[in-house]
């Protein structure tokens, strides 16, 4: 089923379907949803909304305590898989080019906006396109996207709608048209009508059990404990300035005064002969509270892959190297699975912009294209020393090309610059020739660079 069959067969060809199709039942609740984890992300947690209580015939406003774990655990999943920028790595030509477009695009710190939303809200959109003569993406937010498909869970078509100043602005994303409407002094209209170089927006998304067109966020499987660590610190502050404080009581007859003031520390009272004055209070088990507490929070670092050593939860001294991986084989595994939810997206982006390069005269063969790869350095604490001692040791026993070496050399980003760099230095041991045929570089041990034809 291709766009205009759906339109015709969901819409009864109606012009203004897609505001139709952004009011569904279905798009409006996931978008009700990305717009309630926003407001959890700004501070509006369950707590705030807990009722005042009467206490001594007064009403009692009770402490609130909001805690911020839900963005530290975040930073932490985002930090671990993009701290360090990933490695292009390929047939130098395509590589080169790659990288150029990477550069201008400044798709690294996109590549974090990226992971950083996807894991907020489940889902995300890429598109890419041409600006002037650069190729460049943007961001569509979940709260604005609604991506189409058909019957087959192909997307056939997608529709970004948004509101400013009170105006329903839509952009309507297809195979080659992309179509812009408002409906500006009270109509719809249509604004704009583009080519469409690129193709359709790229989703990436996480993964959703019910849902394989939609991602899941990683708050909602933190959200119940975040709460109830929140009630628990909050209740228990409350339980220390209420109970362990004490309520005053007298028994006889006070001879002078109206009491025991209430907000005076260090008055007295003038008793009555036989009279008594205490404090009853009820016992603050601090054991069991910090027994629940740790519970919560270690199940809530267990859920997010946390490592325990990551917080200062965990003595580090005396601890290798091996020891440190086996402490974040959790975050080891979690940092796997974004990275394919990454990997997937990217490499759609590697497709669309050698569609757009052909459009500027650049173009690969296929077996150049294939060649291109991705690796992700993960932010693991190691000793870098150690890493480049192995590498030593497998390139003197030439277990390991110098290409993979560089891939893995954690103080190299660029390889082929870095190979490059390399080849025109006249007294490394590695110096290389540029093959007529494929335009590769080949590398040579221990041979005079000033004997080739470079």
């Amino acid at each position: 089923m291709n766009l205009e069959q759906y339109i015709k067969e969901y819409h009864e060809g109606r012009s203004d379907w897609f505001i139709e199709e952004v009011q569904s039942v279905s798009a409006q609740q996931r978008i009700m949803n990305v717009l309630n984890l926003k407001d959890y992300l700004d501070g509006k947690h369950k707590i705030l909304q807990k009722p005042n209580e009467k206490f001594a015939g007064k009403e009692y406003v009770p402490r609130k305590i909001v805690l911020n774990h839900a963005l530290t655990l975040l930073n932490f999943q985002t930090s671990f898989l993009l701290q360090n920028p990933v490695t292009i790595t390929g047939k130098e030509r395509i590589v080169k080019e790659y990288q150029k477009v990477n550069r201008q695009g400044k798709y690294d710190r996109l590549n974090y906006k990226i992971l950083d939303k996807m894991l907020k809200y489940g889902q995300v959109y890429e598109y890419v396109y041409m600006d002037k003569n650069t190729i460049k993406s943007k961001l569509i937010d979940a709260s604005e996207g609604y991506p189409i498909y058909n019957h087959d869970n192909e997307m056939i078509a997608f529709i970004q709608a948004y509101m400013v100043d009170g105006i329903d602005y839509y952009i309507i994303y297809s195979d080659d048209v992309v179509e812009t409407y408002n409906n500006k002094g009270g109509q719809l209209r249509l604004t704009g009508r583009y080519a469409n170089l690129s193709g359709l927006p790229i989703v990436y998304k996480t993964m959703n059990e019910i849902n394989e067109n939609e991602g899941k966020s990683e708050l909602e499987n933190w959200i119940s404990i975040l709460d109830n660590l929140e009630d628990l610190i909050s209740k228990a502050t409350d339980g220390y300035y209420k109970y362990i404080t004490g309520v005053p009581v007298t028994t006889g007859q006070v001879l002078k005064g109206e009491g025991l003031p209430v907000d005076i520390v260090g008055a007295g009272l003038n008793l009555d002969d036989g009279a008594t004055f205490e404090f009853v209070s009820n016992k603050f088990d601090s054991n069991a509270f910090d027994t629940l507490y740790e519970t919560l929070l270690n199940a809530l670092y267990t859920v997010a892959h946390l490592p325990a050593i990551a917080v200062g939860r965990t003595d580090i001294s005396n601890v290798s190297t091996e020891a440190v991986k086996i402490l974040y084989q959790m975050a080891m595994m979690k940092g796997s699975q974004n990275e394919q939810y990454m990997r997937e997206g990217i490499e759609q982006r590697f497709e669309k912009i050698r569609r757009l390069l052909a459009y500027k005269g650049v173009t690969f063969t296929d077996e150049e294209f294939d060649s291109l790869g991705l690796v992700f350095s993960y932010a693991l604490p190691s000793s870098d020393k150690e890493a480049i001692e192995n590498m030593k040791a497998l390139r003197e026993m030439k277990g390991i090309s110098l290409e993979t070496l560089l891939e893995h050399n954690p103080y190299v980003n660029d390889v082929q610059n870095e190979l490059l760099r390399l080849k025109k230095e006249g007294d490394t041991i590695y110096s290389g020739v540029i093959d007529k045929n494929t335009q590769d570089v080949v590398f040579n041990e221990n041979v005079d660079v000033s004997s080739k034809n470079t």
